[in-house]
């Protein structure tokens, strides 16, 4: 499948699209040499593009188009109901199954298995009490303080 990378300040980020519509972002090892992927095509050099963007502040809501490939229906709901989550903002698994139905769980369980972290925003949903638990990409929670930073302007990560 397509992909390009990008450095960011949370770790090498790659893009992957089947041809037409964006399917994955997963983090890479910096000495990640592995092609793994096929070349670059123009969903995952727009996808690169927003993401370069979305790091330097100049974009808040990114504008792509992105397929959930498997996952069950709960997930997909997950991931959908994550996408309304507005910039700079957190909600709770518990405010996120209220949503989506289910219970928190479940939605945790879900935002562990989103395909495509940072684009579709699972770093903004929080525990009961606005704690940061949980974070299965990069450095675990530790990039997801940074995300929420940089949208909250708390932080330069460039």
């Amino acid at each position: 499948m397509p992909a390009s990378d990008l450095d960011t300040p949370v770790g090498r980020l790659r893009a992957v699209s089947d041809g037409e519509t964006l399917v994955r972002v997963t983090w890479v090892g910096a000495r990640d040499t592995t092609p793994g992927e096929e070349q670059e095509d123009a969903v995952s050099r727009e996808t690169v593009r927003q993401l370069d963007a979305y790091f330097h502040r100049r974009l808040t809501a990114f504008d792509l188009p992105i397929v959930f490939l498997g996952g069950s229906d709960f997930e997909r709901s997950v991931w959908e109901g994550m996408r309304a989550i507005p910039y700079g903002e957190t909600w709770t698994y518990g405010d996120l199954a209220d949503r989506v139905g289910g219970v928190a769980r479940a939605v945790g369980g879900a935002c562990g298995r989103n395909p495509i972290p940072v684009v579709v925003p699972c770093h903004r949903v929080v525990g009961s009490s606005g704690r940061l638990v949980g974070f299965s990409g990069g450095e675990g929670v530790e990039s997801k303080r940074q995300l929420l930073d940089l949208e909250r302007g708390q932080a330069s990560l460039f």
